[in-house]
């Protein structure tokens, strides 16, 4: 059985399968991808897995979860950050780390894009939100869901309750979304946003999205 037969019995996808102009997309990114990722892309599409984990999309809903979007450029520009000044360890060049996801937590999953010239032999990379730990696995993302999802393998940065959630893929639709100038600006901190919100009275859940008038209410108290 392949990893995505594996992954679609463990989680359903919606249906149908998408289209995606991959050579418009490689064209785009300046490099060729795994096939893995390319046929997971197409079965289910943008959005979520167990409520908790995005892999970024070419018709990703928001630029946040956009595979061609400015995301893995500004984590790459921190990581390169943090390993020129020694502020975290890094454990690989940040050259050769992709954001190919985010969780609900803050942390990126990575592609190791070495060898350049063999996208189908990159491993998985997880780094921790707001800490030194990374994580690696040996093999390519859908193996990667795959073992997670299933509890063979625990990542330590993922919650320890993460398959206590619904097992489901939850879809988003794609939007017409314009990429924005890439900026200096960082990911925004859920966790302080969660903080914040209960010091003041808000009722917030421990994971998944933010209401929204949680999250105005926190632009309106930080706005600058």
């Amino acid at each position: 059985m392949t990893d995505l037969a594996s992954l679609t019995r463990l989680c359903p996808p919606p249906s149908p399968t998408m289209t995606i102009r991959w050579d418009l997309v490689e064209a785009e990114l300046g490099m060729a991808l795994p096939r893995d990722y390319k046929e997971l892309a197409e079965r289910y599409g943008p959005g979520r897995f167990y409520d908790y984990l995005s892999v970024f999309h070419p018709h990703g809903v928001t630029e946040f979860v956009h595979l061609t979007g400015p995301v893995p450029s500004r984590v790459r520009a921190r990581l390169r950050k943090d390993y020129d000044e020694g502020t975290f360890p890094v454990p690989y060049d940040p050259d050769q780390l992709f954001a190919i996801g985010s969780t609900d937590n803050g942390e990126y999953i990575f592609w190791i894009t070495t060898p350049a010239d063999d996208p189908d032999g990159w491993r998985i990379a997880v780094n921790e939100a707001r800490g030194p730990r990374w994580f690696t696995y040996d093999g390519n993302l859908t193996a990667f869901l795959v073992s997670v999802l299933s509890g063979q393998t625990q990542v330590p940065q993922f919650p320890d309750d993460l398959l206590d959630e619904p097992r489901d893929f939850i879809p988003s639709h794609p939007t017409l979304w314009k990429p924005e100038p890439i900026t200096s600006q960082g990911p925004v901190d859920t966790a302080a946003i969660r903080t914040w919100a209960r010091a003041h009275g808000y009722d917030v859940p421990s994971r998944g999205r933010i209401p929204l008038e949680v999250r105005e209410a926190w632009d309106e108290a930080n706005r600058s």
